[in-house]
């Protein structure tokens, strides 16, 4: 899918960051948006930005863990704009806290929005995306979906099993010769709501010495990548029909570590995070 004009994309979490830049990338080369997130108020910020651009944008309030809601979306788009070409999974969540202490409720939380919702939104727009004759899925995993992190196993959990997904869903398209294809997006830090937004368990902050405010900010720090270029790297990938995207030179960072110390780099990842406990505390003693 080398032309977007004209073509209809769909794209979850484009209240902010990444989902809405990505809906701005894409109205730059004509293609009409359809536009959904928990957040009304980002939603209708997303549009105003998007009235200097000659496409039609649709948005939709919605929970991506819902399948009713997300399946009742798919049919409402290609009623409102007569077809659908893309799918952009991108709405997502982040979870902090040891394997011992989150509950199950917290796995089951992050799982429905950061899984299972990339798993609707791929049902649920597929048929749509055959019917259109061209098509393209865009599953956004991360850079955690790479390489795993003290106290991220629940977001990592979802991120690997986005990974897994989308993987195999491309070989599955292939083997069938469809008309669709996909791609697995991992992102490095993004200078989004993602922190802000992130759910710290108590205990966190027992293993880090740092409070949750404390954590976020750290978390922040490693954001060094903008939303404009992440979607300018996404929209390009579809345009290659890449299998997979890395975003940003600690992206790229991570993917090497693991090809050459696919079992060894955690313990580079324990001894640093250990040594920026220790830094930590020894600024609180200072």
């Amino acid at each position: 899918m080398k032309e977007l004009k004209n073509k209809v994309a769909a794209i979850t979490g484009a209240g902010s960051g990444i989902g809405r830049a990505l809906a701005i990338e894409l109205a730059k080369d004509g293609c009409h948006v359809a536009l959904s997130d928990v957040n009304e108020a980002g939603l209708k910020e997303t549009v105003a930005l998007l009235a200097s651009y000659s496409v039609k944008a649709t948005t939709s309030i919605l929970d991506v863990s819902n399948k009713d809601a997300f399946y009742a979306w798919a049919d409402q788009v290609v009623a409102d704009h007569g077809k659908v070409n893309i799918i952009i999974n991108n709405a997502g969540v982040a979870l902090a806290g040891t394997v011992a202490e989150l509950s199950i409720e917290d796995y089951e939380w992050i799982m429905n929005i950061n899984f299972y919702g990339v798993l609707y939104g791929t049902k649920a727009f597929m048929p749509y995306l055959e019917q259109a004759g061209e098509g393209h899925i865009v599953n956004i995993s991360s850079i955690f979906g790479l390489a795993s992190q003290p106290l991220m196993s629940g977001y990592n959990a979802s991120k690997f099993a986005v990974r897994g997904l989308t993987e195999s869903l491309r070989q599955d398209l292939e083997m069938s010769n469809s008309k669709v294809s996909c791609t697995c997006v991992h992102p490095g830090g993004i200078k989004t709501n993602i922190a802000q937004s992130t759910r710290f368990n108590d205990n966190a902050s027992q293993v880090t010495g740092a409070t949750a405010e404390e954590s976020k900010k750290e978390f922040e720090r490693a954001f060094i990548n903008t939303p404009e270029k992440a979607a300018k790297t996404i929209v390009n990938g579809i345009k290659k029909n890449k299998r997979r995207v890395l975003i940003g030179p600690d992206a790229k960072l991570f993917d090497l570590m693991v090809r050459i110390l696919p079992s060894a780099y955690q313990k580079i990842i324990v001894s640093a995070m250990k040594s920026q406990v220790k830094n930590l505390s020894k600024k609180k003693s200072a």
